[in-house]
């Protein structure tokens, strides 16, 4: 299994993680200022990009069908951490 395919699912999975366990330790109400765990969901987030481009130009020509399984594995997981954040208004 190569890393370019699970991390940045990894990422995203561990970014929902922070986002729940804020909801179930604050709440879902809005904080006056980012906290830490805003913070560390941002870097989550915005590291997979680098990795997820990395992968589809090192995968995808070599084998498209099991590349592009992989990416949509990776976009629905992205999708999954993006979901509670815009779902809350945050």
């Amino acid at each position: 299994m190569k890393p370019s395919a699970f991390v940045p699912v990894a990422l995203s999975f561990l970014a929902l993680a922070i986002v729940l366990l804020h909801i179930a330790l604050v709440g879902t109400a809005r904080q006056p200022d980012e906290g830490m765990e805003a913070h560390i969901w941002q870097f989550l987030m915005a590291f997979q990009i680098p990795v997820i481009i990395f992968f589809a130009i090192r995968w995808l020509p070599q084998f498209p069908k099991q590349a592009m399984i992989v990416l949509a594995i990776q976009a629905g997981a992205a999708v999954a951490a993006l979901a509670p954040v815009f779902i809350l208004g945050w």
